[in-house]
């Protein structure tokens, strides 16, 4: 029997070491059998079964709401100086004034100034003392169980002053904790509000405006100029300009016509258009988008692992240090119990691992949102840093590096035939055809305006792997590869030297005639990327050391493509197996390669590439699930930006680690002569965090 799984959306989840406890305290209940708990995006997966009421009573301790996620509501955004956390804070700093006054006033050590600090420790304090007094009693030893012992005993040698200021200190660092994660998830907020809510549905010669969640496949949207599309589908009516920026990451607008795709969550901008729904609204490719932006940030990336593998034996070991320097001193060398007890109580605080817990998880969550607004899908963690690590990427020739659709770029005349006769002859053939080329052919004819009904086909018949042949105005033609006519008639020497030359530019060429005489040639090439030239030489910049092309295409058409783009290596007709084959060479000398495809006919290269990265996910399931990484807009452009991302993004957690604990090791080292107070100690710990937090939110300023 499946186990039931449920999905719910958090409001008031605090931090790391709150999201973990919560996430224990649902597992305990009976009818759980397991959940999960996605910090960065806010989430909870139930499996079993578990009311909103257990659910709620289980994050009691942290004031959590519980909402399901198919449930729509507006999250309460509360003003920072309004949520009942910071006004406690706030009273608690105001009695730690009152009470350094009192002293001044009445005595350091005077019942009004004890009191005055007593107040600020109790109201300041009482929703961490219920946590920490709880763990402490199961002997779960986090930063609230260190910060309760640590206050506790402040307290109880006397200390009351300090220990106001470590509670006033520790609440406004967890106040600012929260706003700081906050203001990281607002990346999945704006996600999820970009598609509208209601769209206006036309059935029966009438118009009605219904929730988006009610919309049906195959129903008529009405999308009027200025209006954003509330659903994916295929425009049956209008034309228009449609601003695809959310989705796609595209700057410019793409012009949209009878049988084009169009997204939920894009702008209609000049035009009307009626548009047939072809996904519901939780498959649209919007929806798609942020729930695997949403697992993206749940994934833990290599360097959380390890962060949340040391914090699990740093705060044990923390405690045994505190035990030990508050105790061995005096019972080995007579020292002052105060004054030892003071120094572990400081070793408490100061071990706090707020800002190393808060290190990767903040800027993964950061990171992986800018990219999702900037039309590049990161799903994991662990991509991004192994994008920061690239020294080689690969790259599919068709449809990546260029722009999958041949044009034709040379037509020659053999015989005395007019070009419009030859084009159109052409045409008229290939129209029957499914080869790629065929289209080339057509396109040509249609852009200038030959009306290809004048020559009438019969006895069509394709000629596999060389052309095709068929009866035109009662006359059998051939068009195809110059061995199908080589089969047919002796070439002449000028048609295969030009033959030759054309191939060496890198374009392939098709021949039309009888099997009597040549009438002319057309020469068909994939236009290489306006943009390609460009990223090949940014990606050298950023000290990518090797770029190369792996092709199905002959060598002459694969070498001209990659002299023209400067690419340091061309690899040409190749099978799957054989694309794959290199990559684990590659991967073998660089120790990483990436490779870039569209996702379909590259998936065994991408699958064994350390990074598979997928071109053109917009509407695309198949990029959208086999890549590591997919470029929404099919942008190429977009490559050199997600690598400069990547590695911003492995330095800035490198440095929160480093800085996280050097700051840990300076402190306890000044804690041993006594020269770090206990308000020293918390307000140290917080300026680490608030600078780790501060320091991944940069993230958010790369720009492409």
């Amino acid at each position: 029997m499946e186990t039931k799984k449920q999905v719910y959306r958090l409001q008031g989840l605090s931090c790391t070491n709150c999201a973990a406890k919560f996430e224990r305290n649902v597992k305990e209940i009976e009818t759980v059998v397991d959940a999960q708990i996605n910090f960065g995006a806010s989430k909870l997966i139930v499996f079993g079964e578990a009311t909103i009421e257990q659910l709620e009573k289980a994050g009691a301790f942290d004031g959590i709401k519980v909402i399901p996620a198919k449930q729509r509501t507006e999250e309460q955004r509360t003003p920072f100086w309004k949520k009942r956390t910071n006004i406690t804070t706030a009273i608690s700093a105001l009695f730690v004034l009152l009470g350094y006054s009192a002293q001044f006033t009445a005595g350091e050590n005077s019942v009004l100034s004890i009191g005055l600090f007593a107040l600020s420790i109790i109201i300041g304090g009482y929703e961490l003392f219920k946590v920490g007094i709880s763990n402490f009693v199961r002997l779960q030893f986090d930063m609230k169980t260190l910060m309760t012992i640590a206050i506790i005993g402040a307290a109880f040698i006397g200390e009351w002053s300090e220990g106001a200021v470590v509670v006033f200190l520790f609440s406004l660092s967890e106040a600012l904790e929260r706003y700081s994660m906050d203001q990281a998830r607002q990346s999945i907020r704006s996600l999820m509000d970009i598609a509208p809510k209601k769209a206006i549905i036309h059935k029966a010669n009438k118009e009605y405006e219904v929730d988006v969640e009610d919309i049906q496949i195959d129903d008529i949207m009405i999308i009027k100029p200025g209006q954003k599309i509330a659903m994916d589908g295929i425009v049956v009516k209008g034309q228009s300009s449609v601003n695809q920026a959310a989705i796609t990451g595209e700057s410019i607008p793409v012009h949209k016509q009878v049988g084009d795709e169009v997204f939920a969550g894009t702008l209609n901008q000049e035009g009307s258009l009626e548009v047939r729904v072809t996904k519901r609204v939780e498959d649209t490719t919007i929806a798609k988008i942020v729930h695997l932006v949403e697992e993206a940030q749940a994934e833990r990336a290599p360097a959380q692992q390890f962060v949340d593998r040391f914090a699990k034996y740093y705060t044990p070991a923390i405690m045994i240090i505190a035990l030990f320097l508050a105790v061995l001193p005096p019972l080995l060398w007579n020292g002052d119990w105060s004054e030892w007890i003071y120094r572990g109580l400081a070793v408490l605080v100061v071990g706090c691992p707020c800002a190393l817990v808060i290190s990767t998880p903040v800027a993964i969550v950061t990171a992986i949102g800018n990219a999702a607004r900037k039309g590049v899908l990161i799903k994991g963690g662990i991509h991004l840093e192994e994008t920061g690590r690239l020294k080689a990427i690969a790259f599919d020739k068709t449809g990546t590096l260029t722009k999958g659709t041949p044009e034709v770029t040379n037509m020659e005349l053999i015989k005395d035939i007019s070009e419009e006769e030859l084009l159109g002859i052409a045409a008229a053939i290939e129209r029957h055809s499914q080869h790629p080329l065929a289209s080339a052919i057509l396109r040509e004819a249609e852009r200038k305006a030959i009306d290809i009904e004048k020559w009438q086909v019969g006895d069509f018949r394709s000629i596999t792997g060389k052309g095709a042949k068929a009866n035109v105005n009662s006359d059998v033609y051939y068009i195809g590869s110059p061995t199908l006519f080589a089969e047919l008639l002796d070439l002449p020497a000028h048609v295969q030297e030009r033959i030759s030359r054309l191939r060496t530019e890198g374009k392939t060429v098709m021949l039309l005639g009888t099997n009597k005489e040549l009438f002319g040639l057309f020469a068909v090439t994939d236009q290489v990327r306006e943009s390609a030239k460009a990223v090949i030489q940014s990606l050298y910049k950023l000290g990518i050391y090797k770029t190369i092309m792996l092709t199905g295409d002959n060598h002459a058409t694969a070498t001209a493509i990659g002299n023209e783009l400067h690419l340091s290596e061309v690899k040409a007709e190749l099978l799957p197996q054989d694309k794959l084959t290199t990559i684990k060479k590659v991967r073998e000398e660089f120790g990483s390669v990436a490779m870039v495809g569209d996702g379909v006919n590259d998936a065994p290269a991408l699958a064994a590439a350390t990074v598979g990265i997928a071109m053109g996910g917009a509407g695309t399931d198949t990029a959208l699930e086999t890549a590591d990484i997919a470029l929404m807009g099919d942008d190429l452009a977009k490559l050199p930006y997600t690598i400069r991302l990547s590695r911003k993004t492995l330095r800035i957690i490198k440095e929160n680690i480093t800085f996280a604990l050097g700051l840990k090791i300076l402190a306890l080292i000044l804690i041993v002569p006594g020269w770090l107070t206990l308000w020293l100690a918390i307000f140290a710990d917080m300026g680490a965090t608030l600078i780790v937090i501060m320091n991944s939110l940069r993230l958010m300023k790369v720009k492409e």
